[in-house]
This record gives structure tokens, sequence and C-alpha cells, in this order.
């Protein structure tokens, strides 16, 4: 195995193969870049989570008070969740993974961010679809059925149309919004992270459930590509 890259697992899941890779590119520097890959396909790369970072800091920052209740949904390496909980006003955090494997690499430790999700008593591993918790009454929480909550977080698809799975497809509507809404409290926010620019259409979709939506270009530079890139994090907020 070689020192510059090691795949750490690799399992099958409903939607394709997942896989755990670590890679060290000596020319970006002396360190472990962690991927997680679906298939042939690249989920998310530890090198660039600004977006995943800002995807917390904008939803967190729409709102006040202590003891706040958060929804992420989609684990990944676990970069949202860590941010969400740099906020001392967080009371509890919820992070919703549908892969089994992805849970287990952090309640291993095999990925970084583990130790120290797993350190902090106020988050809680909940393994489920998010799409399909969104669309029904019972909600996100398995210990609380219908319970409101302050915020919920999105990074899963690469965007609103980039979809990892087609049954995904309902929940980008007016309905499946309106029905995710139903799950915050008054004045709760709704945090969406997209791979790609600012999409006008899904914009005007928030703003028919949403009475406030705001659209926060992330910018960063990419050195694979030496070019600068963009992400988008959008936040309703009710």
């Amino acid at each position: 195995m070689s020192t510059l890259f090691e795949e750490i697992d690799s399992q099958p899941s409903p939607i394709g193969d997942i896989s755990l890779r670590r890679r060290r590119i000596p020319v970006m520097g002396d360190r472990d870049i962690y991927e997680v890959k679906l298939g042939d396909e690249f989920l998310m790369s530890s090198y660039f989570v600004d977006g995943e970072v800002a995807l917390a800091d904008c939803g967190l920052r729409a709102l006040s008070g202590d003891g706040l209740s958060v929804v992420v949904g989609g684990l990944g390496l676990g970069y949202t969740a860590a941010a969400v909980l740099k906020h001392d006003n967080v009371g509890e955090l919820l992070v919703v993974e549908y892969l089994p494997p992805v849970i287990g690499w952090h309640q291993q430790e095999k990925v970084p961010l583990g130790k120290v999700l797993n350190a902090d008593q106020r988050c809680r591993y909940v393994q489920g679809d998010f799409f399909a918790l969104s669309a029904c009454e019972a909600g996100f929480d398995p210990d609380r059925p219908g319970r409101k909550l302050d915020a919920i977080l999105l990074d899963i698809d690469h965007s609103p149309r980039a979809l990892l799975n087609d049954a995904s497809k309902p929940f980008y509507s007016e309905a499946g919004l309106t029905q995710l809404a139903s799950h915050l409290i008054p004045g709760g926010v709704f945090g969406f992270w997209s791979n790609e620019p600012p999409d006008a259409p899904f914009t005007e979709l928030l703003r028919r459930v949403f009475p406030s939506v705001e659209v926060h270009e992330v910018d960063f530079h990419n050195p694979f590509q030496d070019r600068m890139a963009t992400n988008t994090v959008y936040v309703g907020i009710l």
C-alpha cells in the first residue's frame, strides 16, 4: 500500500458502492486528504470544505437564543456537523445519514472529525432517509415524533438539479419544501448547500415557501484547476 494513497473502507449500499479513501499530494502540503466516493463519483473531499462550513455558519447566523435544536442532513466527512457544534448556543444536533457505513466511519473514528463529533454529547446520529423523514409528519427525531426544530441544514445532493438519487426529486418542489418547513418552529431556518453558483429558479421556489430568503456565494480557490470555484448556501427563514 502506497503511503500516498489508501482505501480505508469500501462497502455496498442501496445506491451503489461507497468508499472512504485517504491520499497525500506532496505539492499541496504535508497533510492527509480524505475523500468519499459513491461508485466512480466523488461526493466529498476534505480539501474543499468552505461551503460545508458556511452552511452551518450562514444558517445559524439567522437565529438567536440558546439551546437551539439543529438537524444536519448528510454526514459526509462531518464538516457541517462540526461547524454547527462550534456554536455555543446549539443545544442538540441530530445528524441524519442514509448510509450506515458513513456513520460507522465516524463512530469508529476512521475520519478525523469522528473523534470531535463522538466527544460532544450534543451530537446524535440518526440513520435514515432525510427526504423520507422530511415527507412524514413524525419528522427527524425518532425519540420525539412530531418535534419542531430551530434549524434544518441540508448537504446531500450536489445541487437542486444534480441529484444523487432521483427518489429525492419530489423534495425540490413547493409541496416538498412546505412539508420540510412544517418541521421548523416559527422563525426557524432551512439551509441548503449547492456545489453550483446561485440558481434563480430554486431561489424563487424558496421564496414561495419562506418569507425571507438569503443567497450566499462561497468562493474558494481550486488548486486542481488553478481557478476560483463557487458554492452556494441558501437560507430560508420562516
